[in-house]
């Protein structure tokens, strides 16, 4: 700006005396502003000159990318069926209640009246009515439709004073199977992701992710609690729709060639989402590190690796992964010492073995330790479990039928370790075909222990206790049903086939009875298609309307063989025999279902 009025006064010094004549005023006027006019024009040139450098350093330092996603789904339900029921020790229930020796006996008769409000002891049966007794037993504790069931039912009535109700046995909640179809003809979503990439130095690197994914016309970020899918942790939080906030999905740096080593260092928010060969469905470059058939899960930890060269094998390279998935203690509300959880850890291996440009082979290997019952999360209380266990809290929920109270769930226990492999296999074809096989294998390696809902791939062994205050009579998860080693496997394929305007997909999953792999944090509606205990098979077709633009129509199709797809807690049941009220899952199980979608993505 100072020589802008330097040269202004220049200009006008240089004028003759006589400009300032009378009459000459508009030719003064007319030359100072072709001038200024002159100068301007020199001024921006130079300003343009200065931008440009300061703007490329600062995109030297970060640079944001991203993509926005619009889906539409058409979701259906077939043969959703309720058969809740708990697992009992009636042998321990007995001895408490019946037997005069056990120590427990006096507290548990004190809580034992007939309709009439008489205390009655089942050591001395004739008492009342058989009736009576077992409404005393059951109507002051928290399973209130099991009283009824049971003084609905003779026959149960003739079975428990016949000591056929003995050792462990389910304990129904319900008076049979209720079955139904669920649909919810349209579900729209809105997923926002923002990159940004910054170059610290010369060999280190940050990396991060923001991401916000929600239901249009819900931004509460908790769901009714009806399956295990819809529980939102922190490893899921960018495949469940939390609301309209952003979360930091990832946020890690790269650390490479460590004193000229070729060991390469990465700390923070890990890139574990979206790995091979979850991309070709999602029509992007591979977005993550771990095999996607094994682990699609958010979580915080640390990789140590190193890309080998000139051993024969192209892009070949190791990495150690270490990361934690659960935080037991801070944050937990433990105040007296009595934590009974453990902090959850994992280790492992992920080798790229080939990836050529044309081939890619993986293998990935870990283990996670102390796992348990649950997650930190939050949910909206199902008012349905509020009837089977907390009959005082329902009565005041019936008068707010339309109310759900949410909650903050906690895990209860360690219930043990699950180890998880997997390999895959992926081709790109010069004529623009890719396939893709996966087989996958997960061990899942109990405690014993069991919480509310189970133990790993077990159920819980429910036992009768009084309450703190010795007025009530409650069931107390005790044990697992057993803590035998469980092994489960997944098989994952597909092909992707140039069509007119873009591309067709088709791929296909199974799991076997106790598959259970980390891949909570898919974004398919339904849950993960790959944590499927069945089968599961999708048709794609992409229309590429640019390179930065693409339509996709989708359908998938699940066939549930057995219960629990995505969750390491309680024991798989086949789905045919809850239907057939043989069999109970205290969660709603589906047998089949479909999801119908179309999406646009845009990238920038």
């Amino acid at each position: 700006m100072q020589k802008f009025l330097y040269l202004i006064m220049a200009a006008l010094l240089a004028l003759p005396a006589t400009a300032f004549a009378v009459g000459q005023e508009d030719a003064m006027i007319s030359e100072l502003q072709k001038q200024i006019q002159e100068l301007s024009g020199e001024l921006e040139e130079l300003s343009d000159r200065l931008n440009g450098p300061e703007r490329h350093s600062a995109l030297d330092r970060i640079e944001l990318t991203g993509d926005a996603r619009f889906k539409a789904h058409s979701l259906h339900y077939n043969d959703v069926t309720f058969n809740p029921a708990i697992q009992v020790n009636f042998d321990d229930f007995a001895s408490k209640a019946m037997n005069p020796g056990d120590p427990d006996f006096a507290k548990f008769n004190a809580q034992l009246a007939d309709a009439g409000g008489n205390l009655l002891t089942f050591a001395t049966p004739g008492t009342g009515s058989r009736a009576d007794m077992l409404a005393g037993a059951f109507g002051s504790n928290a399973l209130t439709p099991i009283t009824k069931m049971m003084l609905a039912n003779p026959a149960m009535q003739d079975a428990f004073f016949a000591g056929q109700l003995s050792g462990v046995m389910p304990f129904v909640m319900s008076d049979g199977p209720k079955t139904s179809d669920i649909n919810n003809d349209i579900l729209y979503t809105s997923r926002l992701r923002l990159n940004m990439n910054a170059k610290v130095w010369d060999n280190v690197k940050f990396s991060g992710r923001l991401s916000m994914f929600k239901n249009w016309g819900d931004s509460t970020g908790s769901k009714v609690f009806d399956s295990w899918n819809s529980f939102t942790m922190d490893g899921n939080n960018g495949g469940n729709t939390t609301g309209d906030m952003l979360r930091v999905d990832r946020a890690y740096f790269d650390w490479s060639n460590i004193a000229d080593s070729g060991i390469y260092l990465s700390i923070g928010r890990r890139p574990s989402t979206d790995g091979p060969p979850t991309q070709y469905r999602e029509n992007e470059m591979r977005g993550g590190t771990p095999t996607g058939n094994v682990m699609d899960l958010n979580f915080d930890g640390i990789t140590i690796g190193k890309h080998f060269e000139n051993i024969g094998l192209e892009g070949f390279t190791a990495r150690f992964c270490y990361g934690q998935g659960f935080e037991s203690e801070w944050g937990n509300g433990e105040m007296f010492n009595d934590i009974t959880t453990k902090d959850t850890h994992f280790g492992g291996f992920n080798v790229d073995i080939l990836n050529d440009g044309t081939n890619f082979l993986q293998v990935t290997a870990f283990r996670a330790m102390d796992i348990n019952d649950g997650f930190k999360g939050v949910i909206a209380f199902p008012t349905q479990y509020a009837e089977l266990f907390a009959p005082t809290l329902y009565q005041d929920m019936q008068k707010f039928p339309t109310f759900n109270f949410v909650t903050r769930y906690q895990p209860s226990t360690t219930i043990g370790d699950i180890d998880l492999g997997g390999i895959v296999f992926a081709r790109e074809e010069d004529n623009g075909i890719n396939w893709f096989t996966s087989v996958g294998m997960t061990i899942l390696r109990p405690t014993g222990n069991a919480g509310m809902f189970g133990g790993m791939g077990t159920d819980a062994v429910y036992e009768a206790e009084l309450n703190s205050t010795g007025t009530e009579v409650i069931m107390v998860p005790k044990h697992a049903t057993n803590a035998e080693d469980q092994e489960g496997y997944g098989f994952y394929a597909g092909v992707q086939i140039p069509a007119p305007m873009g591309k067709l997909g088709l791929e296909y999953n199974y799991g076997s009875e106790y598959w259970t792999p980390f891949t909570q944090g898919q974004d398919d509606a339904m849950g993960s298609k790959i944590a499927t205990r069945g089968h599961a098979g999708e048709a794609y077709y992409i229309f590429d309307v640019n390179p930065n633009m693409f339509i996709k129509l989708s359908g998938i199709y699940y066939d549930y063989e057995y219960t629990g797809s995505g969750s390491p807690v309680g024991q798989p049941q086949k789905v045919d025999d809850v239907k057939n009220g043989v069999a109970y899952s205290l969660m709603p199980v589906v047998d089949t279902a479909y999801d119908l979608n179309a999406s646009l993505t845009v990238k920038f």
